[in-house]
């Protein structure tokens, strides 16, 4: 068995915590049975021994195996990991979704997405991300008592694409996370949700020239950008240079930039003369989320 799950860009400015979008860069995870549990990683983490002895992906997917099927069988895990880690391009996620959605399928029990998701919730409290992780597109999300995740989905069109800005620093989410506010204003509240209110419906309605407007934040992204400064003229740039919205990706460090196809290739090339230190990569978006193969 094989699984793809995406990568995800989430926040998109004013939505923190509920709005993401899938990326068309994806881990592949190749499962078959051995007479021993074996680990082999490729790309992302190839680099790090800690992983062959306490991986994420292996124990949350025997933490649902053996529940559902009795005992333990033994596998082998072959990653081929695509997506930076700590780089707020939804690493962890990938790991949870991938690792239920596939214990459940090698178990041979048929679960819908949403119960897939609604499991994902215990190890990733923020929907943000395991979402769009699931369903693909871009999603608004939210939560009911921690338990359950009630999602929107739409899906992007072809002719939009994702330009990545990928610093070559990464950022810690808790560490990102512990610098901001635990309280705001009502003005920066009501700015927040009025924003991503309407850049969510912009989504919807395929209303591009309103993104730009739309994206605006007033609770997370500057705190978080400061860590890494030349984030601000990232923005700037992509903004400046066809950018239909640029937003920091969940918690950092990368910069998610939105544009038309016939754009594209001109942001790019504005944002690596600016910027020949960081990695600068263009993606279609996923509309599927994670997806199975043989």
């Amino acid at each position: 068995m094989t699984i793809d799950v995406p990568a995800t860009s989430a926040n998109l400015g004013p939505g923190f915590d509920t709005l993401g979008l899938a990326l068309d860069l994806t881990n592949h995870i190749i499962i078959k049975k051995s007479n021993f549990v074996s680990i082999n990683i490729k790309g992302e983490g190839a680099n790090k021994p800690k992983l062959k002895t306490n991986n994420q992906f292996v124990n949350i997917f025997y933490n649902f195996y053996i529940k559902l099927v009795g005992k333990r069988h033994n596998f082998r895990f072959e990653f081929h990991n695509n997506i930076p880690f700590s780089r707020g391009l939804g690493s962890s996620s990938a790991v949870i979704v991938a690792a239920i959605a596939s214990a459940y399928k090698m178990a041979d029990v048929e679960l819908p997405r949403s119960s897939i998701l609604n499991k994902a919730l215990f190890y990733e409290p923020h929907p943000d991300n395991i979402a769009p992780a699931v369903h693909g597109g871009f999603t608004a999300s939210m939560t009911i008592k921690g338990e359950k995740v009630i999602s929107q989905k739409k899906e992007i069109p072809s002719y939009l694409k994702a330009v990545m800005v990928i610093p070559n620093r990464p950022m810690s989410t808790n560490q990102s996370r512990s610098k901001l506010p635990k309280n705001f204003s009502m003005q920066k509240t009501v700015f927040n949700v009025s924003h991503a209110s309407v850049l969510t419906a912009a989504f919807f309605n395929e209303d591009w020239k309103t993104l730009k407007l739309a994206s605006q934040d007033m609770m997370h992204q500057n705190t978080r950008m400061k860590m890494l400064k030349e984030l601000f003229e990232v923005q700037k740039t992509a903004l400046l240079n066809g950018a239909l919205m640029s937003t920091l990706s969940g918690s950092g460090s990368s910069f998610f930039s939105m544009t038309y196809e016939d754009d594209v290739a001109f942001l790019s090339k504005k944002l690596k003369e600016h910027f020949p230190q960081f990695r600068v990569e263009t993606y279609d978006f996923n509309n599927i989320g994670y997806k199975f193969g043989e």
